[in-house]
């Protein structure tokens, strides 16, 4: 059963009592920054806090698993246009421990998709077509690598300015501790775009306290 008429119904009610003023912000964050972090429910409200961040301080993009996966997929996308209408300056990627993507098993996953009525002559199809349907729907087995190979994917893209710092960072669930997992540097002057996609992401220094 659909609960759209019950959010409808709670919207009028919403609207009617000007609810929404204590939420106005303004359109352009003040501190120049990006976040990238997973959809998890418990996201949206304990990493502003965790970060001392309003609403209008940051512009944030949520993703499973905070994942950069393609270079010219929407998440990168929605990054470079941050960057270019918001002219932020820092790009954060924060992903959480405990992540549900973290282990995920692609099949486990195909199964559920099947059960959904998607019939296999159609993931064949996929398949045919040369989609990587079990790569696609995989996860990953360490956050911290994975935190790290998408700070490289963003700093590798030939569109993405030099003077941009891109941090990699892991927030505790429960606790709201932050590590940092890769500290931004600004990257070296280009030599070519095949140079640029091979940069990798530069390790914070080991002696950085981490939390438990």
């Amino acid at each position: 059963m659909s609960n759209l008429y019950e959010i409808l119904a709670h919207n009028r009610i919403f609207v009617q009592e000007k609810q929404a003023l204590p939420f106005q912000t303004i359109r352009y964050p003040e501190t120049k920054i990006v976040i990238l972090t997973c959809m998890d429910t418990q996201i949206p409200e304990l990493l502003p806090k965790a970060l001392g961040f309003r609403n209008e301080d940051a512009e944030v993009i949520q993703n499973a698993g905070a994942v950069v996966s393609h270079p010219s997929g929407s998440i990168l996308r929605n990054i470079l246009l941050a960057i270019c209408k918001l002219k932020a300056k820092e790009v954060y990627v924060i992903g959480h421990h405990e992540c549900g993507l973290a282990n995920f098993r692609s099949a486990d996953d195909s199964e559920s998709v099947r059960q959904f009525g998607v019939s296999d002559p159609y993931m064949q199809t996929l398949s045919d077509a040369g989609i990587d349907l079990d790569g696609w729907l995989s996860g990953f087995s360490s956050m911290e690598e994975s935190i790290a190979y998408s700070v490289s994917m963003i700093r590798s893209h030939p569109l993405f300015p030099e003077s941009v710092l891109v941090h990699g960072l892991v927030i505790h669930p429960v606790t709201g501790w932050l590590d940092v997992i890769v500290e931004g540097k600004h990257i070296q002057q280009k030599e070519g775009v095949s140079a640029l996609l091979n940069a990798e992401a530069a390790p914070l220094d080991a002696t950085i306290e981490r939390g438990k």
